[in-house]
């Protein structure tokens, strides 16, 4: 069976007075019908930007350098804006990070998601139109839709409000949804009814997600593969098991590392040191040589390779190649056990 989405080798660039940004490098992964993909990383290492090139909405100086887009085996690189806006909805839809600004303050919320019924439904009434938001409030889980419908968002809590943003989202019915940091403006409680709710409809309407983060808590709790993002590539990419319980890529151990759950009594979080690199002119070597504490000789002169560790598991890091000495992770597995 065909992939529903399949990247390769894509590379987005931004122009800017100061140069080109190379803000994606070289990425390549495919998603599956029903599949939830986590993309993770430290702000600023293009993940936003990786999806939101997939639905085309990145901004005029933004240009696809390579690569190509399979989306329901169509190369969406080469799709005109009109074409786009048919698939828009249509095949994937997108949660975006702040409810606050996703959803008109002027508008009441079932307006709002009635508007969005409308756009995929022409020729439905408006009685049908209604009762599909309705449908739509309490699928998200929304309690008392009928009275809520004509409320403004100022009157809905964060977490109501992502959840009218959700019910938005998934009025087309797409096949694959972006969740793009859909649970930073939340508290941890909120946090976990949003994950879970999000976990709950893809799995009852089959759809694929891709869930955009920097909390490995969060990816635990949903995605089935991961994919860790830095500088602008896929430096480690495997199962959810495998990142947590056997990850090999020295970026991925400081983001394990610097979850809570690792921290002892009294003693700060970890932190990685440094900061990544600007994307004008990226190292010629490994882009996390400068801040890695086990850097070969070569992570200075030469990228590494993706290299195979199973199936599904893949990274790229010098220290998998047969002539590198062994290191010992400093993590392996939840703390807990």
């Amino acid at each position: 069976m065909k992939p529903l989405l399949e990247v390769k080798n894509l590379s987005i660039s931004f122009d800017t007075p100061q140069g080109e940004v190379q803000a994606v490098r070289d990425v390549s992964f495919t998603l599956s019908s029903g599949e939830v993909l986590a993309i993770v990383g430290e702000s600023g290492c293009g993940k936003s930007v990786l999806c939101k090139s997939i639905m085309k909405l990145l901004p005029r100086s933004a240009f696809i350098k390579s690569g190509t887009i399979l989306a329901g085996g169509t190369d969406i690189t080469r799709c005109t804006q009109r074409e786009m806006e048919r698939l828009r909805g249509r095949l994937f839809s997108m949660v975006f990070q702040d409810p606050m600004t996703a959803l008109n303050p002027t508008m009441a919320v079932g307006a709002q998601i009635a508007e969005a019924v409308r756009v995929h439904q022409p020729k439905a009434s408006r009685a049908e139109v209604r009762r599909r938001a309705l449908e739509l409030l309490e699928m998200v889980g929304v309690t008392e839709p009928e009275a809520r419908f004509s409320r403004y968002p100022h009157e809905f809590s964060g977490g109501m409000r992502q959840r009218c943003v959700m019910a938005i989202a998934l009025a087309s019915r797409p096949q694959l949804l972006f969740a793009d940091e859909p649970t930073t403006a939340l508290d941890v409680t909120i946090q976990a009814q949003i994950l879970d709710l999000l976990r709950e409809i893809q799995a009852k309407l089959h759809t694929a997600a891709i869930l955009v983060t920097h909390d490995l808590g969060v990816v635990a709790r949903a995605a089935d593969r991961v994919a860790v993002m830095y500088a602008g590539k896929i430096v480690e990419t495997g199962t959810a098991e495998e990142i947590f319980y056997e990850p090999r890529h020295p970026y991925t151990w400081g983001l394990l590392r610097a979850l809570p759950a690792w921290a002892k009594d009294g003693e700060p979080l970890y932190t990685i040191p440094g900061i990544p690199p600007p994307l004008i002119n990226p190292p010629k070597g490994d882009a996390f040589a400068c801040r890695n504490e086990y850097a070969l000789a070569i992570d200075y002169q030469e990228p590494p390779p993706m290299f195979r560790l199973s199936e599904t598991h893949y990274a790229a890091t010098w220290l998998l190649d047969p002539r590198a000495p062994e290191i010992k992770p400093p993590v392996g597995g939840w703390p807990h056990e």
